[in-house]
C-alpha cells in the first residue's frame, strides 16, 4: 500500500482507527472525511466535493453507519428513513464518487462497504437497520459485477457486534470474548482493498467468528 491514497470514511469511529493504522502501517495515504473540514456523507453536494478535492485514488473503505433496533410497531418511518441514510445513502454517494475519483488514475483500485451480519443471518426488532444494510451488500454486489472489467474490486465486510468501548459500556453482561475485535476486522478490511487481493470481487465476507 505504500504512497497509495485511500479513503477511510468513519476513520475516526472504533473500528476506523484500526483500519488507518493499518493502512498507515503500510504505507498508505489515507484520507478521511470528517477531518476539518467537516464532511456530511449523506449531503450529495458534500460527499461530491469531498472526492473531488482528492489526489488520485486506490481505494474507498466506508466505515459510516449507525444502528437501531425497535419491534416493527415502535418504528416509525423517520426511524427508517435514518437508517437509510445513515448505512445506504452515505454508502451509496461514497462508491459513486469514489468510482468517479478511481477512474482518473487509469489502472484499477478497491472499494470495501460494510453491511452486516444480520444480511446474512436475519434477526428480529432489526427491519430498519436490516433493511438498510441488505442495500449495502446489493449495491456492493451489483457494482462488483459493473467495475469488474475496470480492475476496480468491490466487496463487503459483515461484522456483528464489536468489541468497542461503547458496545462493552451498553452489554455490560454480554460474552465479550466472542466479540470481534477491530483489529482483526481491520486486517480482513485493509487485505480487500489492496494490490494483494486480484480475484475477490462481490464478496460479502463474514467478520465475525464467534460472535
Amino acid at each position: 500500500m505504500n504512497g497509495k491514497h485511500v479513503v477511510v470514511t468513519g476513520g475516526r469511529g472504533a473500528l476506523g482507527k484500526g483500519v488507518v493504522a493499518v493502512l498507515e502501517a503500510r504505507g498508505a495515504i489515507v484520507h478521511v472525511p470528517g477531518d476539518p473540514p467537516a464532511t456530511d456523507l449523506a449531503d450529495e453536494a458534500q460527499a461530491t466535493a469531498f472526492f473531488a478535492s482528492l489526489p488520485s485514488l486506490w481505494a474507498s473503505i466506508h466505515l459510516v453507519g449507525g444502528f437501531a433496533t425497535k419491534p416493527i410497531t415502535e418504528t416509525s418511518l423517520a426511524d427508517f428513513e435514518q437508517q437509510w441514510r445513515v448505512n445506504t445513502v452515505t454508502c451509496f454517494l461514497a462508491c459513486r464518487e469514489a468510482v468517479r475519483a478511481i477512474r482518473k488514475t487509469g489502472g484499477g483500485g478497491r472499494i470495501v462497504n460494510v453491511a452486516a451480519r444480520p444480511v446474512l443471518q436475519p434477526a428480529g426488532k432489526l427491519t430498519s437497520y436490516l433493511a438498510a444494510k441488505a442495500g449495502v451488500a446489493a449495491m456492493t454486489q451489483g457494482l462488483a459485477v459493473e467495475l469488474l472489467a475496470e480492475d476496480i474490486l468491490v466487496n463487503a465486510v459483515l461484522p456483528a457486534t464489536i468489541d468497542t468501548p461503547a458496545n462493552r459500556a451498553a452489554m455490560p453482561k454480554a460474552d465479550h470474548a466472542s466479540w470481534s475485535s477491530p483489529a482483526a476486522i481491520a486486517e480482513a478490511i485493509v487485505f480487500l482493498a489492496s494490490p494483494a487481493n486480484i480475484l475477490t470481487s462481490g464478496a460479502l465476507l463474514p467478520v465475525y467468528g464467534r460472535g
